[in-house]
């Protein structure tokens, strides 16, 4: 049976966002971005145990799964799979993170 995903709305808003931004250069690139994030969260999706926990970042609950320079951030163990976040891997990640010490 194949698992399901949802985006928070802020990983909604994080992918509308990286769309947004490489849109600006070529529309093009920012669909294949698109259509290729979205396949990474099908993939997670299916195999919820192939991503990272970086416990210096956020606890155990949170995993992560590079897609380009990107990290996608998502909670395994819920059903449908939720995915909270996709943030660029430039990004100063500590503070990124802290934030999800109480999510």
């Amino acid at each position: 049976m194949k698992r399901r995903f949802v985006l928070t709305p802020r990983a909604e808003k994080d992918v509308f966002e990286i769309w947004d931004h490489i849109a600006e250069k070529s529309v093009i690139n920012a669909d294949i971005f698109r259509d290729q994030i979205f396949e990474a969260f099908k993939t997670i999706a299916a195999m919820p145990g192939i991503g990272h926990v970086r416990e210096d970042l956020a606890d155990k609950r949170h995993r992560f799964w590079p897609v380009y320079s990107y990290l996608v951030v998502y909670r395994e163990e819920t059903v449908p799979l939720q995915i909270i976040a996709v943030v660029h891997g430039a990004r100063e990640l500590k503070a990124f993170f802290a934030k999800f010490e109480d999510a």
